[in-house]
């Protein structure tokens, strides 16, 4: 027996359009002035309809006290106005049953809900915005839920948004901003929110379409970005640096570390910060302390090209992905520590890859894909990992210089 509507099933619904911001929605889509009443600019939506699940003839025999208790209580609900249909039935005579429910007005809808201040508030919001920047008004009808949560920033957010399109290319720090009441954390905690509004009213030629996301915020609106840092680590103490210091460790950023002027013929890059730091020392040697799956600062660096190129990662799936990248950049790179044979040596210090990666390589050697094949298709042991740093470091040693760096 399907249950009869209740007042309370009008209520659930009416509540998932609120949560759907369908309630919200309606004051923007109607082509009603702003200036009208909240009823007469939610017209598309308002009066809403809700059908009403009834009793039927058989019911009404046999629970007609019920029936009539049911019909009561939704004509007593106040928010509702409810549409009656005749019936004649065959014991009780000329009836009448409640087949839809109607709320006639978006006041009523939100008083009933309790959310009339937040439809207020959103009113304001509209006015606010098609007053300063009508063509947001697109993003208050995609996303009304947000703005609402919005509502206390949307003076801040529009002063921003003003100081954007007043400046083509801002070249600036975030922290550079110059609005009242807006500072750097205020833009960061907004990026996504930010990030659309930008979408949608900077010319095409002010974004940058290479970036993208949270992290390339800066870069997609053109404000400057910290630039990022290579670190290195020099292994020759007679290569003079800064005054004073041997075999310095150094942070610089992209565009010094590419304009470095440096007797150095051999480059060590490892993955993992105390190898990095242990390195033995080495003649016109330099070790770079690895980016994982970012090498863009390094691509930067001509010098490079023509040094000689050891890269020592774990023997994993990512390891040989990480090798196989950095040679889309440095293509005479070669791996060190990475063989087969290694791998084996310390079969005692064999570990498991979490999330190992089965994708294509297409820039390892031939013995390097023959082993990642292994370790990505488990042949040898399910997402077999050896890591680096368990490596013995006499042998770290005697292969660095088997591989042509020259140990001191």
């Amino acid at each position: 027996m399907k249950p009869w509507s209740t007042p309370a099933d009008v209520l659930a619904k009416l509540q998932k359009l609120w949560d759907r911001g369908e309630l919200l929605r309606a004051l923007l889509t109607s082509e009603t002035p702003l200036n009208a009443e909240p009823d007469a600019q939610s017209a598309a939506l308002f009066p809403l309809a809700f059908a009403l699940s009834t009793p039927s003839s058989s019911e009404i025999s046999a629970r007609f006290d019920a029936v009539r208790l049911w019909a009561a209580t939704l004509a007593n609900c106040p928010w509702l106005r409810i549409e009656w249909q005749d019936l004649k039935h065959r014991v009780h005579g000329q009836q009448q049953l409640p087949v839809k429910a109607w709320i006639d007005s978006a006041d009523q809808a939100c008083a009933w809900i309790d959310k009339r201040a937040e439809q207020q508030l959103f009113i304001a919001l509209i006015e606010s915005t098609r007053n300063s920047y009508p063509a947001l008004l697109p993003w208050l009808t995609a996303q009304p839920l947000k703005a609402l949560a919005l509502a206390h920033q949307w003076p801040r957010l529009l002063a921003l948004l003003d100081w954007r399109l007043a400046r083509a290319n801002p070249g600036v720090y975030l922290r550079q901003v110059d609005v009242p009441g807006v500072h750097s954390k205020f833009i960061e905690s907004h990026r996504s929110v930010l990030a659309e509004w930008f979408d949608l009213m900077l010319p095409p030629a002010q974004i940058n379409p290479l970036a993208s996301g949270a992290a390339g915020f800066a870069t997609r609106y053109y404000f400057r970005e910290i630039a990022p840092r290579v670190r290195l680590r020099v292994l020759d103490p007679a290569i003079a640096t800064l005054p004073g210091c041997s075999c310095p460790d150094l942070k610089l950023d992209v565009a010094n570390f590419a304009r470095l002027q440096l007797p150095i013929r051999t480059v060590v890059i490892t993955e993992n910060e105390i190898n990095f730091l242990a390195l033995p020392l080495a003649q016109a040697s330099v070790a770079i302390f690895g980016a994982g799956y970012g090498f863009t600062a390094l691509a930067q660096a001509p010098w490079l090209a023509h040094c000689q190129i050891l890269y020592w990662g774990d023997i994993d799936t990512h390891g040989f992905a990480i090798l196989d990248q950095l040679r889309a950049h440095l293509p005479h790179a070669r791996s060190v520590l990475m063989d087969r044979a290694t791998l084996m040596m310390h079969q005692a210090l064999w570990g498991s890859e979490s999330t190992p990666t089965r994708i294509d390589l297409n820039r390892l050697h031939s013995d390097e894909r023959a082993l990642y094949d292994d370790l990505r298709d488990n042949r040898i042991r399910p997402n077999l990992r050896l890591e680096q740093e368990h490596i013995g470091y006499q042998h770290v040693c005697q292969q660095l210089a088997l591989q042509g760096l020259p140990i001191l």
